[in-house]
Order: structure tokens, then sequence, then C-alpha cells
């Protein structure tokens, strides 16, 4: 089986690349030119080209313009990105009878109420990267191509940045912290969604009926300061620079960080069909949040030197 994966430097690219090798052959492209390849949606033709070139059977798409708050100013780029080029990759996976792995967002909903979004749920997005998420869902789906959508949140990995990091390192320099706790989702790791397509890709390739719109997550949910209160104590334990006490770690609500681009407030995710469908059961959040930080103690410990 031939594997072409997009947006290979990104936390999911990265990630897969290594969790998609057991099932295949294995390209991995960025959005700059190798070997005459192209794996950049603002240049489509380009992209074309390549898809025709390599004949993957399976496009795993984790590209994406996903600064939150820049879409707001560059609305026809996050479009051009987020929607047109997965629209060109379901219709070229349609043409070709490849299957389409695409990744998309909590952002697709509102975040209204307090109960876990279902998949059937309508999508009503808060701001423009919630809305091109929405749009690149139902290209893929009018396309209709064999596929797998899979919607995530609050994504995190080692070896890039994102809020476990940040939050690491805050801690580190700062004796007080305010952390937002009127939102709530599942920390998800990077490297879980990228098993978890391997996992189901293998099942779904066997069984085309498979083919669909899946929550994937990790279970549990928290608030970005519950998130930072368990990490805190997790580097704590490994020795990492804590400064903080729990009591100087401040819940504050949404609006003391005022941003750009609206965030739901309620991104809780349905993970049971995921989890029915592929026969597996996710981790709790707090297990990936643990495991990463351990690994970010090892890497800091021994002065490797993160990318």
């Amino acid at each position: 089986m031939k594997i072409l994966v997009l947006g290979c430097h990104g936390k999911v690219g990265f990630e897969l690349t290594r969790a998609l090798a057991p099932l295949g052959e294995v390209t991995s492209l960025g959005r700059e030119p190798r070997d005459g390849l192209c794996g950049d949606f603002e240049r489509p033709d380009e992209l074309r080209r390549t898809l025709r070139r390599l004949e993957p059977d399976v496009i795993a798409n984790a590209a994406g313009y996903t600064d939150v708050d820049g879409a707001e100013a560059e609305r026809e780029r996050a479009e051009r990105v987020n929607a047109e080029g997965p629209a060109l990759l379901a219709a070229e996976a349609a043409t070709s009878k490849a299957w389409l792995v695409h990744y998309s967002s909590d952002y697709v909903f509102d975040g209204s109420g307090a109960t876990p979004w279902q998949e059937g749920d309508e999508p009503a997005p808060l701001n423009v990267y919630g809305a091109t998420k929405v749009r690149s869902e139902r290209a893929v789906r009018d396309a209709a191509c064999r596929h797998l959508i899979f919607r995530t949140q609050w994504l995190y990995a080692t070896r890039r940045q994102s809020f476990l990091s940040k939050i690491l390192q805050a801690a580190a320099t700062r004796d007080r912290l305010q952390v937002v706790d009127d939102q709530t989702g599942a920390p998800t790791s990077a490297a879980l969604v990228a098993d978890m397509t391997a996992h189901a890709l293998r099942v779904a390739v066997a069984r085309p009926e498979l083919s669909g719109t899946y929550h994937l997550a990790a279970r549990g949910e928290t608030t970005w300061h519950g998130y930072a209160r368990v990490a805190l104590d997790a580097a704590r334990q490994r020795g990492l620079p804590v400064r903080p006490s729990d009591a100087a770690i401040e819940p504050v609500a949404t609006g003391v960080f005022p941003t750009v681009a609206r965030r739901p407030l309620n991104s809780r995710l349905d993970v049971e069909r995921f989890e029915q469908t592929f026969d597996v059961r996710l981790p709790d959040w707090r297990v990936g949040v643990a495991n990463a930080v351990a690994e970010l103690a090892r890497v800091t410990k021994s002065g490797a030197v993160q990318r």
C-alpha cells in the first residue's frame, strides 16, 4: 500500500510518518518542494501533479492553516489551505479510488451546552478557522471518495510547541499563573491520534462501509486550568522546575485573555462511535499528559534540543 502524508512537519503529520510505516510505503511531504514533489496547498496545480505521479492508495492530510486568530485576517489563505486544498484531495481520491484521511476540529461547533458533541450534531462555527473546517468536511463528503474524517481537539506533541510546552516553560520562570477555567475539552496527544489513525485505516481498508466521520480524542474532560494543574504536578514528580504552588495557579474566565477569534466553551467530543466501530478503548487524557511530561523531562535532563 502506497501512503502519502501531507503536513509532515506538523504535530499530527510528524507522528503519522511513524505510525503509518507498518502499513506500507510512506511518502511524507511538507510545504517545501522535494524531489519534484509538492505538498503545498497554495500550489494546487503542482499538488495535483504530485498526486497523479505518486498514485497513492491512501492520502493522509495532516496539513492545515492552524493560526485561529490569524485566520480572521487571512480569510482567503485559510480558505485555500483548509477548504480548497482538501477539496482537491477529495476529488483526486474519488477519481483514483484512494482513501482520504482528513483531520477536522472541535471548532466546527459553537461550544454551547455542556454535553459532548456527537458526529451528527449540526456544525455552527464561531470563527473563520472553524468555518473552513466545516467546508473541508463537506467537500470530502460531497466528492464521494472513501474517507475517514477525524475531528480532534486540544492537540499537543512533545516535539512541537503547544499549550503543554508553554505552560511548563511559564512555570519554570514565574511564581503565579492565570489559566482559563471556563473552556472544557480533552487534551489529546498527536501520537495517540496518529496511532489510532493507523489502526482505523487498517480496519477500514478491509471494510469500505466504515467510511465516514469520527470523533478522535482522549477520553475524559477538563479545563485549561485543570490541564495545567495535572501537567505541572507531573512535572514536579519528574524533577522539572515548577515555581507556582497549586494555589498560585489562578483559574480565570476566557474574557481575561481577549482573542481576535472566539473560542468554543464546550469542546467535549463524544468518542464512543470511534471506539465501537474500531473496537478500541481510548485512554483518559491524563495518561497522555503524564507520558508527554515524562518524555519532556527526559529530553531536558539529557540536554537534547527540541525541534
